[in-house]
């Protein structure tokens, strides 16, 4: 039963097509959350925690870059206003800076 689910939603298209235009209950994400952002930002957890809260720097440049922003200065200044939300502890995850990046920038 799995593999002809697959094969349908494959040759139909209709999760692609959901996903890309909001229907079929689907809601796009406001970035493309990818592996090498994922690495990027537990690699450099405290430097962009320094940029972030400054509004600018090389290594948030670089992240915005990774997630394909292309209004860097508002996406910098939009992660310094909500910087609280985003390093919600000292000893707060990769996952969880990434997933509230994505629910407090833009």
């Amino acid at each position: 039963m799995l593999a002809l689910q697959a094969t349908t939603n494959g040759t139909s298209g209709n999760q692609t097509f959901g996903i890309t235009t909001g229907t079929l209950g689907c809601k796009k994400t406001k970035f493309v959350m990818n592996e090498r952002a994922e690495e990027f930002v537990a690699a450099n957890m405290d430097q962009l925690s320094t940029e972030i809260a400054m509004g600018s720097g090389e290594t948030l440049d670089r992240l915005a870059e990774l997630l394909d922003v292309d209004d860097r200065a508002t996406f910098s200044a939009s992660l310094q206003a909500n910087y609280d939300k985003i390093y919600t502890s000292k000893n707060v995850q990769m996952a969880d800076v990434l997933d509230n990046i994505s629910t407090t920038a833009l």
